[in-house]
């Protein structure tokens, strides 16, 4: 990484903190879900929805926000998915109840789908050299592979020392660091590239991922042939 120039460095820092946030917080919320199950007192499929949750909505949004960035700008996009990821963190570390838990997750996936396409196509533009480019995003993936694996130790740690409220609000300072880079250093990218959005198969492809992680998760606690399953196995055809 030595041999990078000053500004692309910074560029490279500024999208692998937002990139490290969102895998560490992948790994690092499923070691709180013992004690997000005691202050919650909640059964095994409200801990799901914690989960899936997050997992829907960065699954439904991650194509269409690559299609954003190309119109609005890889930066803009990046740092607005980032706010959201921090806000949204902020959020589930304060939350009371398992309905708010729920909700702030949902709006965390959101901006995980935002900022992460975005982050590695800064990457890209800021590295013109294909040789450099590989390199950077090869220190990218890395990076993030790393704050994956260490994700469940740091949680273990957090949620022992400091309570589970830690898992999330840890997000905060690092978010914050991520925009000061990306503000700092990535060079603004101006967009303009009217692809369009099909936003009927979008809306389409949320309402049918909604349905059937319902389905699965309610499945099990309420049978298969209870009429929300059913219905909700309707709906996702």
């Amino acid at each position: 990484m030595a041999a990078f120039s000053a500004s692309a460095r910074g560029t490279l820092w500024a999208a692998a903190f937002g990139f490290v946030v969102v895998l560490l917080d992948i790994s690092v919320v499923n070691v709180a879900l013992d004690a997000l199950q005691r202050e919650f007192s909640t059964d095994v499929a409200g801990l799901q929805w914690v989960v899936n949750a997050y997992t829907l909505a960065f699954a439904a949004l991650l194509l269409t926000s690559g299609a954003l960035g190309d119109r609005f700008g890889a930066r803009r996009l990046y740092l607005s998915g980032l706010a959201v990821f921090t806000l949204a963190s902020a959020a589930c570390g304060l939350a009371g109840s398992l309905p708010v838990m729920v909700g702030a997750r949902l709006i965390q996936g959101m901006g995980a789908a935002l900022l992460v396409p975005n982050s590695l196509v800064m990457v890209q533009r800021a590295f013109p050299d294909s040789q450099a480019r590989s390199r950077a995003v090869g220190w990218w993936g890395a990076l993030g592979g790393a704050a994956l694996a260490a994700g469940p130790v740091l949680g273990g740690v957090l949620v022992a020392h400091a309570g589970w409220r830690s898992v999330f609000l840890i997000n905060l300072p690092v978010g914050l660091i991520g925009i000061c880079l990306t503000l700092r250093h990535a060079a603004p990218s101006g967009g303009g590239h009217r692809r369009g959005l099909d936003w009927s198969g979008q809306v389409a492809a949320m309402v049918a991922l909604a349905a059937t992680t319902m389905t699965l998760i309610e499945a099990g606690q309420l049978g298969w042939a209870h009429g929300v399953v059913r219905g909700g196995a309707l709906l996702a055809l």
